[in-house]
């Protein structure tokens, strides 16, 4: 299966590249092969290469800036997306999107369905959302994937932040009331190939979808567990959100319900306890 993947060097685009092989032949644009702030181009992509499916693994994901450059945010996570998808529904071809907790309020404490209403806080949940419904409009064998807290060995995410204050700090403050699910990146290239692949023959599974990692947490306890997996002495007080203004808002709830992703697609959530292992081994190797 030849699965072409918007994203290069993301977290996730980094571990798609990693599944080349058995069977999988990914090819992986960087921004210099497809521009996603030209729409068009990334269309003309999909049609150079006439792969078998398509992941879209790149995003505008600068929260706060994007509050500030709606205009590119919207290119990049709305209308590029939704080039991508018409693209891929012309061919008749899988197209997966990731997409993101931040569509939702981040009110209450229940798990987010994906059918649940979507309320948008800021500007990235809002263009994340309108990619959304544009991919839905145009239809075809799409899955659009949320997911939340991403992290992995590779590009900046709060595992290698707190890996970094940890030892150079005795102690931290990190916000307590944000709840969701952290989850390796590697688990999530690892979704979107199989819900690529079912959609080959099973396009009846079309739809929205959520994929995150299991048990929901605080990113304190997710600190702790960081600093107590990699044998970091650095102690953590919780903080409430109120503490650690940002320019966008941060959705206090990110829990989400993944139960039609299992039914669909046989995929459980990952415990990121595991996943967190194995990126604390891989960081220890790069550094030997």
């Amino acid at each position: 299966m030849k699965i072409l993947v918007f994203g290069h060097s993301g977290q996730v685009a980094t571990e798609l590249r990693a599944l080349d092989g058995n069977g999988i032949r990914i090819t992986a644009l960087d921004r210099a092969a497809a521009d996603l702030t030209d729409p068009a181009a990334c269309a003309a992509a999909i049609d150079a290469h006439a792969p078998d499916a398509v992941i879209n693994a790149a995003a505008y994901t600068a929260v706060d800036k994007a509050e500030s450059d709606h205009a590119t945010a919207d290119l990049i996570n709305a209308q590029a997306p939704a080039a991508m998808s018409r693209a891929c529904a012309a061919r008749d071809i899988p197209f997966v999107s990731i997409s993101t907790d931040y569509v939702f309020s981040g009110e209450g404490n229940a798990p987010w369905k994906p059918d649940d209403p979507a309320d948008p806080q800021g500007i990235y949940g809002g263009t994340k959302r309108d990619g959304e419904i544009l991919i839905e409009e145009i239809g075809g064998r799409y899955a659009v994937l949320r997911t939340s807290w991403a992290v992995s060995a590779h590009g900046n995410n709060f595992v290698k932040t707190m890996l970094r204050l940890g030892a150079e700090r005795e102690a931290l403050t990190i916000v307590a009331d944000q709840i969701g699910g952290p989850t390796g990146a590697a688990e999530i290239a690892q979704a979107c190939v199989t819900i690529a692949q079912t959609l080959v023959s099973e396009p009846e599974k079309a739809g929205i979808y959520h994929f995150s990692g299991t048990p929901d947490t605080s990113w304190a306890d997710f600190a702790r567990a960081i600093f107590d997996q990699a044998g970091i002495t650095c102690a953590v007080t919780d903080i409430p959100s109120t503490d650690y203004p940002t320019p966008a808002k941060r959705p206090l709830n990110s829990r989400m319900n993944c139960s039609a992703t299992t039914v669909a697609f046989g995929i459980a959530r990952p415990d990121w306890r595991a996943s967190l292992s194995q990126i604390i081994a891989q960081l220890d190797i790069s550094k030997d």
